[in-house]
């Protein structure tokens, strides 16, 4: 799984890095305030909200897998 957030330092904060690894969890930002590193996510992910939409959960990851292939 991959953590992508542009929300502030926090975001980027040892504890933030040490729980992820914990959790099997990457993140995507890994400088603060660096707009550079959220443009790969944020074109990504773009699309992906204003076709599939992100108003509900999805039943599992192989019911969003298909939906995205598709």
């Amino acid at each position: 799984m991959i953590f992508h957030s542009d929300r502030g330092c926090h975001y980027t904060s040892r504890e933030l890095a040490f729980l992820a690894v914990e959790f099997g969890t990457r993140l995507s930002v890994e400088h603060t305030g660096q707009c550079w590193d959220n443009a790969l996510a944020e074109s990504f992910f773009s699309p992906l909200k204003n076709e599939l939409g992100d108003t509900y959960p999805w039943p599992s990851r192989a019911a969003a897998r298909t939906a995205i292939f598709e």
